[in-house]
């Protein structure tokens, strides 16, 4: 952990705090942002699988939302990751992701993370291509979901990253 993570808290986000990822996720300009009410769902049903960073005063900084798969036990799948914009630089959605990881591996039994990217999103990619690389683990990419099978509207491909195996 960095100086600059020094004062950060990380812990599962509660359904208090749907209103601030919601937050995050708009001001990131960067995520598809879902409903409101979602996020409030989010952090009710999927606390256990996602992390929320917290400054000193307590209030939500950053977040990384996550569910393990049903039909594939054994991976952690990674929705959104969101720093807010005053704490990027950092390193805390590396931190998010690790610790969320590891809390996934030791509660959950889960050996595969992941997530999907549009290509250019240069920095998710060096996010889970960083995350691979610490966790000594595998990288597999393939297209998921074409650009083609999105209803509204122009929509870049999500690109499949498949970081495994993991281990404690």
């Amino acid at each position: 952990m960095t100086a600059a993570q020094a004062d950060l808290q990380i812990d599962r986000p509660s359904v208090a705090d749907g209103a601030a990822l919601w937050r995050i996720a708009k001001d990131s300009k960067a995520l598809d942002l879902n409903s409101s009410y979602s996020y409030l769902l989010w952090c009710r049903d999927f606390a256990a699988t996602s992390a929320v960073a917290r400054d000193e005063h307590g209030e939500p900084v950053g977040f990384i939302t996550g569910y393990v798969r049903p039909d594939s036990p054994g991976t952690l799948l990674v929705w959104q990751v969101a720093v807010d914009e005053a704490h990027r630089g950092r390193g805390l959605a590396a931190a998010l992701l690790d610790g969320l990881a590891t809390r996934a591996v030791a509660e959950h039994g889960v050996t595969t993370v992941e997530t999907t990217i549009t290509p250019g999103n240069t920095a998710s990619e060096r996010l889970f291509t960083s995350f691979a690389e610490r966790r000594g683990a595998r990288l597999e990419r393939e297209v998921l979901f074409d650009a083609g099978l999105f209803p509204d509207g122009p929509h870049d491909p999500e690109v499949l990253y498949r970081i495994g195996p993991l281990s404690q």
